[in-house]
């Protein structure tokens, strides 16, 4: 017999009311949600630009590589400041939520789509 089945078991034969067992249940269930609960959730990182869904392109979670010309310096940006650059270039937003291109270049910055966390 699997161990639910002979703690089940036990519980029957140990003479105990409908309460007691219902309150048991409760207190087995509620144990395992909270043990469910102190999980870490796991990150998934995605770099295809692909593979990233449209609504998160241009969000908080999208890490974007900037090169900058003048300075020769290489800062990172999150989705929402990558996508203030773009200015009115409403083209190539367009190109980059779509997966087709993961770069674009300004007058003085060059920037890569980097990686997403989600």
């Amino acid at each position: 017999m699997k161990k639910d089945e002979t703690d089940m078991e036990q519980r029957l034969l140990s003479h105990a009311s409908l309460d007691d067992l219902i309150k048991m249940k409760m207190e087995e269930e509620l144990k395992a949600e909270f043990e469910k609960s102190n999980e870490k959730p796991k990150k998934q990182i995605i770099t295809d630009i692909s593979k990233v869904p449209k609504n998160l392109i241009f969000s908080k979670y999208a890490v974007y590589k900037m090169f900058n010309r003048i300075n020769k310096l290489e800062t990172y940006l999150n989705g929402l400041q990558a996508e203030a650059m773009l200015g009115l270039q409403t083209v190539i937003r367009e190109k980059i939520k779509s997966g087709l291109m993961d770069a674009f270049s300004t007058e003085s910055a060059y920037v890569k789509f980097d990686k997403i966390e989600c």
